[in-house]
């Protein structure tokens, strides 16, 4: 009998070392390239100037360079990485005080046998982060409380990875405000904020639905054996759980949403940055601690705790960006862009339009930043979308449904690679799951831009 064929990946830092040492080799074999840059007032950021693609000095990047590329990607990646430290070190004081584990008791108690409710429940907020601020990184700290949740209820941990990161992502996807990808991608192409977003929001709905029923799908059919009681009940050694949510409990919830609340609105009216968000995370984690009764001293012994829970996805971040320093450090990260969009310059409208996903698809793996990704590829998009009669609004699609949903697939994703180890999860056992999942969505991507060429979106 012929033996089924099973994909095998290395370790994460196995797998993203390997990227960093394919990185140096592309310098030597790739021509080196760059486009002129300017400074764009509306975005703050350094873009591309179209048209300007020359060749340039090669600067092939040596094996031990590579290596040392290493520290540096995780010095250039720095402000995230203290993000996920300074962010779990606060849910692991909020986890210590036994109020997540109650609360996770009170919501299965009150769904009273119809707890695959709780995935559509939880997919919705994630998503919602998704869609408001790109939330990422924020959701590696959380993974081991959704790993209890799951686990009472009897899923695989697959379905906790799903419902938060796999929401949040198709959420940052498909939204209409997302200010790191469609409000960047936006400006670039010089359209209006938030234009287009009642086209993106029907799409979203679909594309929502669509993961969320297919998440409870997996859940209700590889469920385990053991199902927890009907009333809810938690193993009697687990005294935190056994009771319902106190008091105290409301108001570290409450405490908790509200930083979320600060969270999305400092970034959207008062252009934080990861650095306000860790200060944010931090401060209250340390107020949650004090309420508590914890004190300053059990506040810090927890901190500690969850900066060493964190430094591994720490370490994954750091490798991730490691790959974009050697692509950039080779001078080869523009050619190829350039190589990627050159040939969709003879295609008729649809045909050059898909294109785009494509090519948005690929140059994600090597520019894992969507924000990045945009500064680097709008700037050159809009001028060719013009002069095929293509919207300008279409192009920005384009971007969305190639960049966003790669999330879901590329190991140089660092919080990805970090979120699969916090829940014990193997790549390759990710991709298996969400493959079929993926191709369904960037299907949908392109009904999505097919139905805005129809309709002529603006």
């Amino acid at each position: 009998m012929a033996r089924r064929f099973r994909l095998s990946v290395p370790h994460p830092l196995v797998l993203l070392t390997a990227c960093v040492i394919l990185a140096a080799i592309a310098s030597h074999v790739l021509p080196a390239g760059e486009y002129e840059r300017r400074d764009d007032e509306a975005t703050g950021r350094s873009v591309v100037v179209a048209g300007t693609y020359h060749e340039v000095e090669p600067a092939p990047v040596s094996l031990f360079d590579a290596i040392v590329a290493l520290p540096r990607g995780m010095a250039d990646a720095a402000e995230v990485i203290f993000l996920v430290f300074l962010i779990g070190g606060a849910f692991t004081v909020v986890d210590e005080t036994g109020a997540l584990k109650r609360g996770v008791t009170s919501l299965i108690r009150s769904l009273r046998g119809e707890d695959l409710l709780v995935i559509p429940i939880v997919s919705l907020f994630f998503a919602t982060g998704g869609v408001v601020e790109n939330m990422q990184e924020e959701i590696i700290p959380l993974i081991p409380v959704l790993l209890i949740l799951t686990r009472r209820l009897g899923f695989k941990p697959m379905v906790a990875v799903a419902m938060s990161a796999g929401a949040a992502f198709v959420g940052s996807a498909f939204s209409p405000i997302n200010p790191f990808q469609v409000a960047i991608a936006q400006q670039l192409a010089e359209l209006p904020l938030a234009s287009g977003a009642a086209f993106r929001i029907v799409f979203l709905a679909i594309a929502l639905t669509f993961w969320i029923g297919m998440t409870m799908r997996y859940a209700r059919r590889t469920r385990g054996d053991t199902v927890p009681p009907a009333d809810g009940a938690a193993p009697a050694n687990d005294p935190d759980s056994t009771e319902g949510v106190r008091p105290a409990d409301l108001g570290i919830f409450t405490l908790v949403l509200g930083t979320f609340a600060v969270v999305v609105i400092g970034m959207m009216r008062w252009h934080w940055g990861f650095n306000e968000l860790s200060a944010a995370f931090f401060i209250m984690g340390v107020i949650v601690g004090l309420l508590s009764g914890m004190k300053i001293g059990g506040t810090a012994e927890a901190y500690v705790r969850g900066f060493r829970s964190m430094a591994y996805a720490g370490l994954l971040i750091g490798f991730a960006r490691a790959i974009y320093v050697v692509l950039q450090d080779g001078r080869v990260v523009d050619t190829i862009v350039h190589a990627m969009f050159t040939p969709l310059e003879g295609l008729p409208v649809l045909a050059s339009s898909l294109g785009m996903v494509a090519a948005q698809t690929a140059i994600h793996v090597p520019v894992p930043s969507v924000s990045g990704q945009a500064v680097l590829t709008m700037p050159l998009l809009v001028p060719l979308s013009d002069l095929l009669g293509m919207s300008r609004q279409v192009t920005v699609l384009a971007y969305q449904y190639g960049a966003g949903l790669c999330e879901l697939l590329t190991p140089t994703i660092g919080a990805l690679m970090a979120i699969l180890a916090s829940a014990g999860i193997r790549y390759e056992d990710w991709i298996r799951h969400v493959l079929p999942l993926y191709l369904g969505l960037v299907a949908l991507g392109m009904g999505a831009i097919a139905v805005a060429l129809a309709i002529g979106l603006q």
